[in-house]
């Protein structure tokens, strides 16, 4: 591009300036890590050891943010220069930083702070800055800074100003370099060179980048509708939907990285999320989990966030899966466990749910919920009924004033009726620990008589016991039996002990049984044990009375800790709904799998059950107040679960019982939760399908869109949106940003072609866009199935090998080799992953294997590529998307060339 004289002389200002500018700020940054000060105690006035570690430890973190900000600065001095002016007609410089600034550069901002706004602000925007200054943008350059062994560099510049483009500079640098007319004129051959050199150099519009490596791309800068998503408060429930290539994920990165520096947070935040900190013991920067539906999209993930300087262990980003496993095993206690203890066993290929749960999940929750509430008031209510009923007086008035407490409440509303049964809590205590003691006698007792009569008792007892007849019970019969009784539940430490445990667990279920008017199950491992005592247990006339106490017990304890009673046992109160509902035959069928056996999407249900459950107490600010309380203090652990900041990356592949256990696990003080994803790109069978499954989430979701999409290219951008016009897609509205140059060429397609034909034709396509890009760019190629990954991959090594390109299989999404390595996936690792060129093989083989999710796979599977598209069908174009056929060619070798839709 030509500029004119005043232009080109500006342009270059601009360089010469910026180019100073960037060598300044990264010298002083490397000056700042050689010196090697941090701050430490001798900043401190005096230090008494006792009462400064907080203060030492927070210095000690302000240095090492200074450090990480040094190295970053160090490496990439600056991202934009921004030229404002004010009211008064004054000019300001402005160079805006990814990270915090150092000090001696008074006109260096960081991107996070309201400063920063101005670098993503479009010429003629209009900013009031924090000290109350109307500004104006008049310049923009978005920077992209490179160290050269004979100084610092900027990369495609775009700059834009008033009267100046927007243009993009491949060098600045190269721009400087001037022509000494007297030195070239006699080689003319030379001038017409370096002409041309600098006319290439400055580009009309913005270039799009080439993808040449594997991850997600990196923006710097966000455009002006994603920055004002960026710095809203943090208490927010935000939602992004759009396309794919519209930086919905890298605007989630970018606000996470700001919202993690108190520094940036708005005023009334910081106080809030210290005070947060000191109350759970976590730091705010630590205080974040983000969920992603995939262990690659993780990966990258992590690598994005590090870019932004944020560190991002395995602990903060996870996929569902993992994390959901940990709580229902190691939180929550649903899933059993070798040591003992939990309800079910986890089991993701069971048929235990029918059409109706895995298309209403929101409905089926509901049901259960309102059955588990209304389940636990009303054993709570027969228990103090009981008690009311009981002999002893004292029991008597203890169970009348219960049930009293227990007419006033309501299941949606449990906090007050627990907070009015806490003042009954040393009572029941008393009472019970009464009983307890003179059953406990009389049993040991029945033992004791055993022992005096027959040294070997406990020993034949423990032989019966492991013994092949006396087995495991019948799951249901032991849950009837249990002893509802936290004083039996610790293991016992040895084999006399184990023996004792179960002679007395035995005897007091008969016991139960008796005084209840009930018989015991002879298939229960307490039916089998007690049947082989025969008459060596009590004596009937103790039989009765003590059945009698234990059962006044067995309903006194349920007022002990009324909380934790409720939380701990939605597990097996889930276990009875599904029993009942399955006999009414809804939500599940009639047979087909076993009692402990739960599918992931009911463990889902049943998380969500006691997340909700929790919440709803601990969102209260008396409960949150005196959580210490032994009254609240079983929720202090599920309080140790919660975040300040939850984000989701692919929000859609989520269902939306998954979506609110998530939420559930946002701080309730802060409620800040931040997704972004589409629906048109949703993978999964069970994710959310509509804004309404959303909405139901957080019923105040904010939900933005956007619309312009970085990524494609205009032949690509075009195919996605009449596909999803052809397969009734939600309806998005797709724009390309303004002034760049979008070009590219039109997808290629395939057909009637298996084996050796598809290879054949995959390696000319890799080796055309070779010759076209001047280098291998990231190539990806998308197969049905894991077992096609290897083949694929061996058949293209061998037909590339005569060019050196080297073609791997990423196994189960795994990423493997080089950079400049063409990767071979199965298309279910697919989701987030952008490359320049894609090629998708046996597409028509795609609605066969997936057919309830066709659509989506090919509609993710094809926007993956920025520029290159390449499909293959071993038959022809699927008749769901015959309509397709005009936007592909045949081949790249010439513009135009083969046009399927003019065949």
């Amino acid at each position: 591009m030509k500029l004119t004289t005043d232009s080109r002389h500006h342009v270059e200002q601009v360089a010469a300036e910026a180019l100073t500018q960037l060598e300044s700020i990264a010298a002083a940054a490397k000056r700042k890590l050689s010196d090697g000060r941090t701050l430490g105690f001798d900043v401190l006035a005096s230090v008494n050891t006792m009462t400064s570690g907080s203060a030492i430890q927070r210095l000690d973190q302000i240095s090492q943010a200074n450090r990480e900000s040094q190295l970053v600065l160090a490496a990439e001095p600056a991202i934009a220069r921004v030229v404002v002016v004010d009211e008064s007609g004054e000019k300001q410089i402005y160079y805006i930083c990814r990270t915090s600034p150092i000090s001696g550069f008074p006109n260096l901002a960081s991107y996070r702070a309201p400063v920063g706004r101005l670098a993503s602000l479009a010429i003629g925007s209009e900013l009031t800055l924090p000290n109350g200054t109307v500004v104006e943008v008049l310049e923009r350059a978005q920077l992209k800074p490179t160290s050269m062994p004979d100084g610092w560099d900027s990369h495609n510049t775009v700059v834009e100003a008033k009267h100046v483009g927007p243009i993009t500079i491949e060098s600045l640098r190269a721009l400087l370099t001037e022509i000494a007319g007297e030195e070239v004129t006699e080689d003319l051959l030379g001038q017409l060179l370096a002409e041309e050199t600098h006319k290439a150099n400055i580009i009309d519009g913005v270039r799009r980048s080439v993808i040449t490596k594997m991850g997600l791309r990196d923006q710097p800068v966000l455009d002006q509708y994603q920055d004002e998503i960026f710095r809203l408060p943090l208490d927010k429930r935000l939602l992004i939907l759009g396309p794919p290539g519209t930086g919905k994920t890298t605007t989630l990165i970018r606000r996470l990285g700001q919202k993690l520096d108190a520094a940036f947070l708005e005023e009334g935040e910081q106080p809030l999320v210290e005070s947060l900190s000191a109350a759970q013991g976590i730091a705010h920067a630590d205080s974040w989990l983000m969920f992603t539906p995939t262990e690659l999209l993780k990966q990258y993930l992590k690598e994005a966030f590090a870019r932004e300087g944020v560190p991002a262990s395995d602990l903060r980003i996870r996929t569902w899966h993992d994390y959901r496993r940990e709580l229902a095993r190691n939180a929550f206690g649903v899933l059993r466990t070798a040591a003992g203890g939990g309800t079910f066993v986890l089991k993701d290929g069971i048929q235990s749910l029918n059409a109706h749960a895995l298309t209403s999940p929101i409905q089926w929750f509901g049901d259960f919920d309102a059955w588990q509430r209304n389940a636990y008031i009303q054993e709570l209510r027969e228990a103090a009924a009981l008690l009311s009923e009981a002999k002893p007086s004292e029991v008597q008035g203890l169970g009348g004033r219960l049930a009293a407490i227990l007419d006033r409440s309501e299941a949606v509303a449990l906090a007050s009726t627990f907070g009015a049964m806490a003042a009954e809590v040393r009572q029941v205590q008393t009472l019970i620990a009464d009983l307890k003691s003179n059953t406990d006698a009389k049993i040991r007792n029945a033992l004791n008589l055993q022992l005096n009569r027959d040294k070997s008792f406990v020993g034949a007892l423990g032989k019966f016991i492991d013994s092949p007849q006396q087995g495991a019970g019948s799951e249901s019969d032991e849950a009837d039996e249990q002893d509802d009784d936290d004083d039996y539940s610790s293991a016992p430490r040895t084999n006399i002990e184990r023996i004792v445990a179960a002679y007395n667990q035995a005897v007091r279920a008969q016991a139960r049984a008796a005084a209840s008017k009930r018989t015991l199950s002879k298939t229960s491992r307490n039916g089998k044990i007690a049947e082989w005592l025969g008459d060596r247990t009590l004596q009937v006339v103790d039989r009765g009375e003590v059945g009698a106490s234990l059962l006044i017990q067995t309903y006194a304890r349920r007022f002990v800790s009324p909380v934790k009673r409720y939380i701990d046992g939605i597990p097996n109160r889930y276990r009875a709904f599904r029993r009942q509902r399955q006999g009414e035959g809804q939500w599940y069928p009639s047979e087909g799998f076993e009692v402990r056996d739960i599918h992931p999407l009911e463990l889902d249900i049943v998380l969500l059950a006691i997340l909700r459950a929790a919440g709803d107490l601990i969102g209260r600010p008396n409960v949150q107040r005196d959580i210490d309380n032994p009254a609240w203090s079983a929720l202090k652990p599920i309080v140790g679960h919660y975040r300040n900041q939850i984000l989701v990356d692919e929000v859609t592949d989520f269902s939306p019982i998954q979506l609110a256990c998530m939420a559930a696990l946002a701080h309730p003080r802060l409620r800040s939760f931040f997704a972004c994803g589409d629906f048109n790109q949703r993978l999964t069978t069970w994710g959310a399908r509509t804004a309404d499954d959303l909405k139901w989430v957080f019923p105040d979701f904010d939900i933005k869109e956007i619309a312009v999409s970085y990524r494609q290219s205009k032949q690509l951008n075009d195919l996605a949106c009449a596909m999803i016009r052809d397969v009734n897609g939600a309806e998005q509205h797709v724009s390309l940003p303004a002034h760049v140059d979008s070009s590219g060429v039109a997808p290629a397609l395939l057909e009637h072609a298996a084996g050796e034909d598809v290879v054949t034709w995959l390696a000319d396509r890799i080796r055309e866009i070779e010759r076209f890009v001047g280098q291998l760019p990231s190539t990806a190629i998308f197969v049905n199935g894991e077992v096609r990954v290897e083949a694929i991959a061996e058949a293209l090594n061998a037909a590339l090998a005569e060019h050196n390109i080297q073609v791997v299989a990423c196994h189960e999404g795994q990423t493997v080799g080089q950079e400049s390595n063409v990767r071979v996936f199965d298309m279910q690792h697919i989701k987030g992953l952008e490359f320049e060129a894609v090629f998708f093989v046996g597409v028509d083989q795609l609605a066969a294997v997936h057919p309830a999710l066709f659509d989506k796979y090919l509609y993710v599977g094809t926007t993956r590529a920025a520029t290159y598209l390449g499909v293959t069908c071993e038959g022809a174009l699927p008749p769901a998307i015959e309509g397709l056929r005009p936007h592909f060619v045949q081949d790249w070798q010439a513009p135009g060339a083969g046009e399927l839709g003019n065949r």
